[in-house]
């Protein structure tokens, strides 16, 4: 019956063997991600932004200066410094699941490229 373009049993067993493995490698991936913090700054410094490996909002800290500038200078170095830790959490987030994956093209499925 090997006629019909079917596995063996033994790359059907191979197949979900690594299937299982991928799938336990990413809920740790998860949860490493979970409990990363990533920084994104202002260019000058006086705010910084905490995401998470995910993307969670975390924490911010804004230089007393910075706020004494008036609300205009305090919002633009605020989305700075978010933008700039959305960008290294994507980096981050990315380059760990091509390292899980690794390197197999899985956009199709929404999980990463």
């Amino acid at each position: 019956m090997a006629g019909f373009g079917l596995p063996n049993f033994g790359q059907l067993t191979e197949a979900f063997r690594k299937a299982q493995q991928i799938q336990q490698d990413a809920q740790k991936l998860q949860e490493e991600l979970d409990a990363l913090e990533i920084e994104g700054s202002s260019v000058d410094g006086r705010a910084s932004v905490w995401l998470s490996g995910n993307q969670q909002p975390l924490r911010v800290r804004l230089a007393p200066e910075l706020l004494a500038d008036g609300a205009a200078a305090a919002e633009a170095a605020t989305l700075e410094a978010l933008q700039n830790a959305y960008a290294l959490s994507t980096a981050t987030m990315k380059e760990r699941m091509e390292e899980l994956t690794g390197g197999l093209n899985l956009s199709g499925l929404g999980l990463g490229g």
